[in-house]
């Protein structure tokens, strides 16, 4: 278990810091981590760095099971690659009883709430019960939800995990010349059924 940490003190002192000296910073917190990916556009930058720092952490995917096809070769890419430790986590039912029962609904059907939750918090919820994580790293970054910008490099969950953002002040620009120097794969075609629009949560980052 990580002792408390002043976030505010440590922010100030990560602020101007390099991604890889926020991820070392971070790892010499705890042994009991964690790194949450979707598989999303920019996912290789933050994979690749930490893979290269702890070949053996745990990568959380929720899978909703409505990825595009791209981007499940975007995830065995990058899972082959880089010789992630993924930790698959999906709907307790299937695609085909999802739909039978709940639909395919829209930000607007009174059943949308239903659907995220079967979809994708509850698989994540269930992820943080079973791995039980002390430090959750995530690719969060500030600009791209109202909530995200209300948040830091270093941020607590709301049951005590210790999330790290080590891109968190990073552009789009500053991350697609990171793709470019070290040749890693972008995937443009990533799609959130439960985000939906690009400046709305999906809803982990609230537990």
């Amino acid at each position: 278990m990580i002792q408390h940490i002043d976030i505010e003190y440590w922010n100030k002192q990560l602020r101007d810091k390099t991604p890889e000296d926020i991820i070392d910073w971070a790892l010499a917190q705890t042994t009991n981590k964690i790194v949450t990916t979707s598989f999303g556009v920019y996912s290789a930058v933050l994979l690749s760095s930490i893979s290269k720092k702890d070949e053996h952490i745990k990568v959380v995917w929720c899978d909703t099971l409505y990825n595009l096809p791209s981007t499940y070769e975007h995830a065995a890419q990058l899972i082959g690659r880089f010789n992630l430790n993924i930790q698959k986590y999906q709907a307790l039912k299937s695609k085909a009883e999802i739909e039978a029962t709940i639909g395919f609904p829209s930000l607007e059907d009174d059943n949308f709430d239903e659907f995220s939750e079967v979809v994708k918090l509850e698989p994540f919820r269930r992820a943080l019960q079973e791995l039980k994580p002390d430090l959750w790293f995530t690719n969060i970054r500030v600009r791209q939800t109202e909530y995200r910008n209300k948040k830091d490099i270093l941020s607590y969950s709301k049951d005590g995990i210790l999330k790290v953002s080590p891109f968190y002040y990073w552009s789009d620009s500053e991350l697609d010349d990171y793709l470019e120097k070290h040749d890693l794969p972008k995937n443009y075609d990533y799609f959130d059924p439960i985000k939906a629009l690009s400046n709305r949560e999906c809803g982990i980052h609230f537990q």
